[in-house]
């Protein structure tokens, strides 16, 4: 039993890895949500956006790659001085796509 779900595990968290868009393949998702957490992004998001934040994530809006997701993250990182290395902005927009946009 105790393979099996070793098995069933591994089937599932390579079917949600793999369903990533290739920019974030090797991105920390672990990482990119507690960055997230952590810089209270989505205290700023309810700031700008109002109501409880969500409506700032658009994927028909200007945010419609995965790149110009990135992008944005990038954005953030520079005008808040965050200080994100480059694989942080890739991990936070990594973990952005598989809540909110679904790049594939």
């Amino acid at each position: 039993m105790k393979s099996f779900l070793c098995t069933v595990s591994f089937i599932l968290a390579s079917v949600a890895h793999a369903q990533q868009h290739p920019l974030f393949k090797e991105a920390d998702l672990a990482l990119g949500e507690k960055l997230i957490t952590d810089n209270k992004c989505e205290e700023c998001h309810k700031r700008r956006a109002g109501g409880d934040g969500s409506g700032i994530y658009n994927p028909k809006g200007r945010i419609n790659t995965a790149g110009a997701l990135r992008g944005m993250v990038e954005y953030c990182n520079t005008e808040l001085n965050l200080g994100f290395f480059p694989e942080d902005t890739t991990a936070v927009a990594a973990a952005l796509n598989k809540r909110h946009y679904k790049f594939k």
